[in-house]
């Protein structure tokens, strides 16, 4: 955290974007710059969908949803060895399960499911009362924090994005292929653009970062100049 920005307001920081731009790694360098909490809204919709795959509960039953929501518990830890916030579902850290292809593939129908919403959104807008949060996800800037004083949009060319997503997943699972992380990409971003609660769409006075050809540092420097200007 830089010196001099305990003495500044708090504000609410949100990231949303198409799936692998890279935006819980922008949220967290930010984060830790700012001397901010970060939110992972997606590790909460993974974690969700990920005891519903271990409870076999079937999502297109509405009661069963409900029963199965009342039964989660979720909350974030700073991990001082990893240096990042992890989220535990029911007192379980469930931080690098979740990252499975198994659940990536049912996260997006999971999420986009008015139960299931409306459940992370309340606890989303619980945790940002205080402000001094950065959260990325998919309808953060357009439903979670519609009134935050500063929103990015994130974007990058989708064979870029099928290439980190395969990098990050190959390193866990050397059998997978980069068409199956192409088909579940394509998978999620037209279930995420296309559900009727909370759809991912661009907020109007949101920042578009298109970060193609950018590095992490570039990216960095360019929001970090946002954030000033609206700090300062």
């Amino acid at each position: 955290m830089l010196p001099f920005l305990h003495r500044m307001k708090k504000i609410i920081i949100t990231i949303d974007g198409w799936s692998s731009c890279g935006k819980s790694t922008l949220a967290k360098q930010l984060a830790k710059s700012l001397g901010y909490v970060y939110i992972d809204s997606g590790a909460m919709y993974r974690a969700i969908t990920l005891y519903f795959l271990r409870n076999h509960i079937d999502w297109t039953d509405v009661k069963e949803v409900n029963g199965a929501l009342n039964n989660i518990l979720l909350h974030f830890e700073f991990n001082p060895k990893s240096q990042q916030s992890e989220i535990f579902l029911n007192d379980e850290n469930v931080e690098y399960v979740i990252r499975d292809l198994v659940v990536a593939e049912k996260v997006s129908d999971v999420a986009a499911i008015k139960e299931v919403r409306e459940f992370a959104v309340a606890q989303q807008q619980k945790m940002g009362e205080q402000k001094g949060i950065v959260m990325d996800g998919r309808d953060i800037g357009t439903t979670v924090f519609p009134n935050a004083e500063l929103k990015i949009f994130m974007t990058a060319d989708s064979a870029i994005r099928v290439e980190r997503r395969f990098k990050e997943l190959y390193e866990k699972n050397p059998n997978i292929t980069i068409e199956e992380v192409k088909a579940n990409l394509e998978l999620r971003d037209y279930i995420d653009s296309h559900r009727e609660i909370s759809p991912l769409r661009k907020a109007d006075d949101a920042f578009v970062l298109d970060n193609t050809n950018l590095t992490m540092s570039e990216q960095f420097e360019i929001v970090f100049l946002r954030v000033a200007k609206v700090l300062l």
